[in-house]
């Protein structure tokens, strides 16, 4: 417990200094996490092959995570300094007020923090009729009860000796707080930062966010509001501000739409790597299963029996297992994303969103090829029916298509491909398929839930590019089969928000989008673009069973869009390369409307 004098002497603004220089150390580190990430992975790509560049490729994912371990402990350092010097300067103030008011008295404050005072009764010396002030008397601290008595002195000290003994224990409680949370801040010794050490990060921010919780307040941070709220909230903080809220509350900053695409990237990537090394050890610590059948030991039929061993393993972790393996591969499909940085010309990736459980399991993915914030043409893709995070490579794959494709035909013009998952999709296309025997694309419920959260998106990510370059730039949306259906719902949200979802709409192997009319879109029929290749028998199913309004579906002829021509086959063949299918989407994309090929 710190003393008073202690308390009285403390230089606040040394630790504050101190705070400076480890938000430095923390900027640097991620400064070079990002360098490592998108200039040296690039670079092995050139210049490497085979065995060379799988070695080379590991040695530079271990640097990645060296660097973000630092960016994340010397932020939570900086935390914790920031905060002690900010909570102590209150108790330090009403000390140091306490005892200017000591002295004025002409009051002694003794080491232990009792207070001395003259009494304001005079005393006759013993055979004299000399008056004098009786000896001064302690007082320890604690509640005053001589305010208002006949000794006013005694009043005044119990008054400043409480006072003083409040403001040393509220200095110990946040000294205590936020020392507990420091002990925690400590690496093993050498260079290789493991899932351990990075899971042992993860909880080392939630104890920082409980020690600091009164400095850098979580419910301070929107929850609810528009992006541009959340943008307005951003841009009226600090970047002191901004960097506490970022390092205490990465998961929840990552999410919020209309924040700067490099602040999500920032906050997302300490949690995937987080989630990452918590999920391996999570697997790791699963036993291998017993064996699942052993003879019968009474000798009769049937001739084996279910061990008891499997059974109390298949209920401890059957369920468990698959789910982490699922997140896993999710994370590894990412990680490769970030890893391909250069490869083919791919830009650097930006994570706008990384959730692994919510939406009811299928989780939540969003992975922009380029900065959509400085991009003058942005495409948005929606996957479809199936989709969860298991099994998002090939959607990721797709945007990186379209990337490749829009880029070959954008001028020079900046280009940014954004995978967006986040949205409870249906898992099932047709009767009996996962076990449904009504299929779950049949109901527009997943379209309905999902469109405030694809429109907000989509809003943010407006706002995100105007704060960033001063207007809206040229943005597309692309839907792939259920996908679509969710694009046309969330027009409907965008009457209740704030404006048309995108400048133009394009769909693929589209069900139907809720509406019948390429208007009803929020946007001129000339900017809805629909396609349908052979033997892709989802719109048919879709008109089938009403996902559009009157049945219609966007490629017939009544429903007043574009109709482009295809020449990839099914329903998933869309972003073939260098396929006619792929660069229409790539013409719209970059505005290029004359050169759209339509049937």
């Amino acid at each position: 417990m710190p003393t008073w004098q202690q308390l009285r002497d403390a230089k606040l603004d040394e630790y504050a200094d101190a705070a400076d220089g480890w938000g430095k150390v923390s900027s640097r580190a991620n400064t070079d996490k990002d360098r490592v990430d998108n200039g040296m992975f690039a670079k092995v790509h050139h210049t490497q092959k085979g065995e060379a560049a799988t070695k080379a490729g590991g040695d530079i994912q271990q640097l990645s995570r060296n660097y973000q371990y630092l960016h994340t402990e010397c932020g939570l350092i900086r935390t914790a300094l920031n905060g002690l010097a900010t909570e102590l300067a209150s108790p330090q103030k009403k000390l140091k007020q306490a005892l200017e008011d000591a002295e004025n008295l002409r009051f002694t404050v003794k080491p232990d923090g009792s207070v001395e005072y003259p009494t304001d009764s005079l005393v006759l010396s013993p055979g004299t009729n000399t008056a004098e002030h009786g000896a001064p008397v302690p007082l320890a601290p604690g509640k005053g009860e001589g305010v208002g008595s006949a000794d006013a002195n005694k009043g005044k000290a119990e008054d400043i000796a409480e006072r003083i003994g409040d403001a040393v224990r509220e200095a110990a409680e946040i000294d205590g707080r936020y020392a507990a949370a420091l002990r925690r801040l400590k690496a093993d010794p050498g260079l290789a930062v493991s899932d351990e050490t990075l899971a042992d990060a993860a909880e080392d921010t939630t104890a920082m966010q409980r020690a600091a919780g009164k400095y850098a307040d979580g419910d301070q941070i929107p929850h609810g509001k528009s992006p541009t709220e959340n943008a307005d909230w951003w841009k009226g903080l600090s970047q002191e501000q901004r960097d506490e809220y970022a390092t205490l509350y990465p998961a929840s900053v990552g999410a919020l739409d209309g924040l700067p695409a490099t602040v999500r990237d920032d906050a997302n990537r300490m949690v995937l790597a987080e989630t990452r090394a918590q999920t391996q050890l999570e697997l790791n610590a699963i036993p291998k299963p017993p064996q699942q059948y052993l003879p019968n030991p009474g000798g009769s039929y049937p001739a084996v029996v279910t061990n008891p061993a499997y059974r109390e393993w298949e209920e401890k972790y059957g369920d468990r297992k698959p789910e982490l393996e699922r997140i896993k591969r999710g994370i590894d499909a990412v990680e490769k994303r970030f890893d391909s940085t250069g490869k083919d010309g791919l830009p650097e990736a930006y994570l706008l969103g990384f959730d692994p459980r919510t939406n009811n399991g299928d989780g939540r993915i969003i992975v922009a090829n380029g900065n959509p914030d400085t991009a003058a043409h942005t495409a948005v893709y929606v996957p479809g029916t199936g989709t969860e995070i298991g099994d998002i490579g090939g959607d990721l794959e797709r945007a990186n298509g379209l990337w490749v494709a829009s880029h070959q035909q954008s001028k020079g013009a900046d280009v940014s491909a954004i995978m967006w998952f986040d949205y409870d999709a249906p898992r099932s296309a047709y009767p009996t398929d996962k076990g449904d025997a009504f299929p779950e694309a049949a109901r527009n419920q997943y379209a309905e839930q999902g469109a405030p959260t694809l429109h907000a998106f989509m809003e943010g990510t407006r706002a995100s590019h105007e704060g960033a370059s001063g207007s809206p730039g040229h943005t597309t949306i692309i839907g792939h089969s259920y996908g679509s259906t969710l694009i046309g719902e969330a027009t409907k949200a965008g009457r209740i928000f704030d404006g048309p979802i995108a400048d133009d709409i394009v769909v693929a192997g589209s069900p139907g989008m809720q509406v019948d009319r390429a208007a009803d879109l929020g946007i001129k029929g000339d900017h809805v673009w629909a396609m349908v290749a052979e033997e892709d028998n989802v719109p048919t199913g879709g008109s089938l069973v009403g996902l559009g309004d009157d049945w219609v579906v966007p490629t017939d002829p009544e429903f007043g869009g574009n109709v482009m021509k295809t020449d990839t086959i099914g329903h998933s063949g869309y972003w073939d390369d260098n396929s006619l299918s792929l660069n229409n989407q790539a013409k719209v994309i970059v505005g290029d409307y004359e050169g759209v090929i339509l049937e």
